[in-house]
């Protein structure tokens, strides 16, 4: 094979104009904060200077306190309800009170007393024990009373009655009140407010100041090898804020843009040289190409819009379900350094990028290799529990360099593992992906490979013999992909569904032909030829019919290539044919372009013609199988091919021992004598 030189097309090059022109959109407008720094550790930088003023913000801790403080000193508001008190004195002007009924004036003047005060209920806890006044709103005004001027209802009887006894009545007072139903009529008439009182509570916290001082342009913050308290901590906090939200950039604007670009520039030079290295024929496959562009774009995205909601968040990024969304249909040499690269963004817009980098770097390669043993159903989770403990003991390492001072996240564990889990809940969206960029994953070729499909049925169904020969071929194909590290489940794939063509006319092959028959009998050897090759356009139609892929239409069009029947032009030539007609001999497909062709190719070829091989040993598998190879090379088969010499070499070695192993010699097993009783 030629050496793969870069791509001369200029399609190649427009999405990734395009994903630098997204990237460079992406990047900070303002300076980055290029400092770490953790309570209690030394600062290792130069020693800090104020560049300019900014003011010192409170603690969260501090503004709670705050709000609790001012919120405690919200004075409570009540409404004054006069419906309340007028029903009370019509019902005692009402009440019966026998000879005392020239005490009715009296008890009128002693109620209304009362309740121009007001009076509230015996369980509200509200003034009593916290304020010394309380806001009692009246006609639509609020006015302050003090609560030793209130009414509980058990004071206000107690009130009732004791106004009575300085009229000088001779009677049992309490026992006339209570009988005659005065004390009853007493019902509070000042309700509490709540809706006023808390939106005077939360316009008092809207009030609290976020800052507690201001540090001067030239004051010193901290020096270098000082120990960071928590004031220095809060101060450097301060001055970060400050420095990122609205001073962050002072330069010119063509110097921020400039460097954006350049950053922008970086990344996805990075990612070219990395398809181009580990993978050059992506350039070729214009929808695989743009598809691993846009997962590199999704990565850049999410992580400038969730890092602008708060550092926090980012933990819910299923970051390794990138490296899932690779592995469904790339190679694993291509996956692992195309991941490495799609998370940089984390480098260059999140809080802390190397922490998180290193974090979903080792997430991403348990990820990976979990998946490929835990991909069944429930097994799913046992891989998003392996990327949560990955997250969760780097997380960890990281802070014990801190000596785990000050821990405060365990909210970003508890997103880890929600993460985590939609590294699970995301993954059928690559049966979208799938439709948009018109791709094959392997969950679908798994899919396809199932022999309950209709068309695998109908093959098994009406021709058993081609169906068997696609058996063999299928595994020792499998033998043959994973001894050069090709593709496993394409190969499982395209060799089931090579020889469907065959069902459309199974008695025209030999495997499906009864004993006793033939069905070429009759037939010349040019009309035989022509009804053999018309299985591959038959099977391209059944494709084309039951909608598989054209990576699976492609091994029909292939597993023969340009090959001649060899057996029908031999008799065509004994017939006294013309030589220089023979193109009717010759398949009308197209030679492998992959691996995974040429392996089905070899296999199709070497199984069938095992059949009529009498001998089995070493040294006749060894010969016939280089022969075959040999005829394929000479005849071109391989020329457009992406595989090697060395790698022709060991599927040449691997299928002779499949064979060997196939047909290997059995013991003769006597016949058993049996004795009578």
């Amino acid at each position: 094979m030629d050496k793969v030189r870069l791509p001369r097309n200029f399609k190649v090059y427009i999405p990734l104009i395009i994903l630098f022109a997204l990237l460079t959109l992406l990047m900070p407008r303002t300076g980055k904060f290029n400092y770490d720094y953790k309570k209690g550790s030394p600062w290792m930088y130069e020693t800090l200077i104020a560049q300019f003023d900014f003011p010192v913000l409170k603690t969260e801790a501090e503004l709670q306190d705050e709000r609790e403080a001012v919120g405690s000193g919200v004075i409570p508001y009540y409404r004054y309800s006069e419906d309340v008190r007028n029903e009370c004195l019509r019902s005692a002007e009402a009440v019966s009170l026998g000879k005392f009924d020239t005490l009715r004036t009296q008890i009128q003047e002693i109620l209304s007393s009362i309740y121009s005060r007001g009076i509230i209920s015996d369980l509200d806890d509200g003034p009593g024990d916290m304020f010394s006044v309380i806001y009692i709103q009246r006609d639509k005004r609020a006015s302050k009373y003090p609560v030793s001027e209130i009414y509980k209802v058990s004071e206000a009887r107690a009130e009732l009655a004791s106004g009575l006894r300085r009229t000088g009545i001779k009677c049992d007072v309490d026992s006339l009140c209570r009988y005659s139903g005065l004390y009853g009529m007493i019902v509070p008439n000042l309700v509490f407010d709540q809706q006023t009182t808390d939106l005077v509570h939360d316009e008092a916290v809207d009030y609290i100041s976020p800052t507690s001082g201001i540090v001067n342009a030239g004051q010193l913050i901290v020096s270098h090898g000082e120990i960071v308290t928590a004031e220095i901590e809060q101060l450097l906090d301060s001055y970060k804020a400050e420095y990122e939200n609205s001073i962050g950039y002072s330069g010119p604007m063509f110097m921020l843009w400039g460097g954006n670009s350049l950053m922008a520039l970086i990344m996805v030079v990075i990612l070219f040289f990395t398809i181009y290295y580990t993978s050059p024929r992506l350039f070729t496959e214009f929808n695989r190409y743009c598809y691993l562009l846009v997962v590199f774009s999704l990565a850049a995205v999410t992580t400038f819009l969730v890092e602008k909601t708060g550092h926090d968040n980012i933990y819910l990024v299923p970051f390794p379900l990138i490296a899932l969304y690779l592995v469904a249909f790339f190679k694993t040499k291509v996956v692992y350094p195309v991941y490495v690269v799609s998370i940089l963004p984390l480098l260059v817009f999140a809080h802390n990028g190397v922490e998180l980098y290193v974090m979903y770097l080792l997430a991403g390669i348990v990820a990976i290799f979990s998946y490929g043993y835990f991909n069944k159903g429930w097994q799913q989770f046992l891989t998003a529990f392996f990327v949560f403990i990955t997250l969760l003991i780097t997380f960890i390492t990281f802070h014990l360099v801190d000596g785990m001072r000050d821990f405060s996240g365990y909210r970003s564990v508890l997103y880890m593992g929600l993460g985590s889990l939609f590294s699970v809940a995301g993954y059928p969206l690559i049966y979208l992906f799938e439709r948009i960029f018109m791709l094959v994953s392997n969950s679908r070729l798994v899919e396809l490979s199932d022999t309950n499909n209709r068309l695998l049925r109908d093959l098994a169904h009406k021709a058993p013999g081609t169906f068997q020969h696609c058996l063999q071929v299928m595994n020792m194909a499998d033998a043959a992909a994973r001894a050069i590290d090709a593709n496993v489940q394409l190969v499982r794939c395209g060799a089931l569904y090579h020889d469907i063509g065959k069902t459309v006319n199974p008695l025209c092959f030999i495997e499906n032909e009864p004993p006793g028959t033939n069905y070429h009998e009759g037939l010349t050897p040019l009309e035989s030829a022509r009804e053999i090759i018309k299985h591959v356009p038959d099977g391209l139609a059944l494709a084309d019919k039951a909608g598989l892929p054209d990576v699976v239409k492609d091994f029909i069009l292939t597993h023969h290539g340009t090959t001649c029947t060899a057996y029908f032009y031999n008799k065509y030539l004994e017939a006294g044919g013309d030589p220089d007609k023979a193109d009717e001999f010759y398949y009308k497909g197209k030679k492998p372009s992959t691996k995974e062709q040429s392996i089905v190719m070899l296999c199709d070829t070497i199984e069938a013609a095992s059949r009529s091989l009498k001998d089995f040993s070493q040294q006749s598998v060894s010969d016939f199988v280089d022969r075959i190879f040999s005829v394929k090379q000479k005849d071109g088969q391989f020329e457009e091919a992406d595989i090697s010499l060395k790698e022709l070499h060991i599927l040449k070695n691997v299928i002779k021992d499949f064979l060997q192993q196939v047909h290997h010699a059995r013991v003769v097993y006597p016949r058993r004598q049996f004795r009578k009783r």
